[in-house]
């Protein structure tokens, strides 16, 4: 199991280097769009390349941080029913969730989506729009991103088989928040060696 915990780990640091690398995209998007505003407004003129752009740049931040908010643990969940189930029922509900429903989804993505980039880069395809950008770099961040993705719910689920096994302690597990679990209501109270004290 360590060997596996230890590829887990590449992994994790490998797709928070992406995430965080990709998360840069956000500033270069928003500067390109101010860039395009402001020269429109100055020479009345246009360019569907740098419109085009700016989708590309928002689609590859979307694609290819989805992966390093997996391992963040961030991703949403229904948590008015998750917090209901023990811990051990929740990691029976992470792996089933990874092993039949995430993986799966993200191989059908790569398989299906694989062909469509090839399709569009054997032809050169281009936009629709006057002046646009080629469409088939666009269409391979989506193959890649799945692909990332897939390897990401391979970490996750080391992780979690790792916690259930007790090789792993769930404190360590990346992206868990202690006080995530945490009523509202106890959020507030004081630590016990402070809930006798008065001020």
């Amino acid at each position: 199991m360590r060997g596996l915990l230890a590829i887990s780990r590449a992994i994790d640091a490998a797709t928070r280097r992406l995430g965080q690398w990709v998360a840069w995209l956000v500033v270069v998007a928003a500067v390109i769009s101010a860039g395009n505003a402001l020269i429109r407004k100055l020479f009345d003129t246009s360019s569907n390349a740098w419109l085009e752009l700016q989708w590309w740049l928002f689609a590859a931040v979307f694609l290819f941080a989805a992966p390093w908010t997996l391992a963040l643990n961030e991703h949403i969940r229904i948590d008015i029913l998750s917090q209901r189930f023990s811990q051990r029922v929740r990691n029976i509900i992470e792996v089933i969730g990874h092993v039949f429903f995430l993986m799966p989804m993200a191989a059908v993505i790569v398989w299906t989506s694989w062909p469509f980039f090839l399709s569009s880069f054997a032809q050169n395809e281009q936009s629709s729009n006057y002046g646009g950008l080629p469409q088939w770099p666009a269409k391979l961040l989506i193959p890649l991103a799945f692909s990332v993705l897939f390897i990401q719910a391979v970490s996750e689920l080391i992780k979690r088989v790792a916690i259930m096994r007790g090789d792993l302690s769930e404190p360590e597990f990346p992206g868990h928040h202690p006080a995530a679990g945490l009523d509202a209501g106890h959020i507030h109270e004081p630590p016990e060696d402070e809930a006798g004290s008065t001020r």
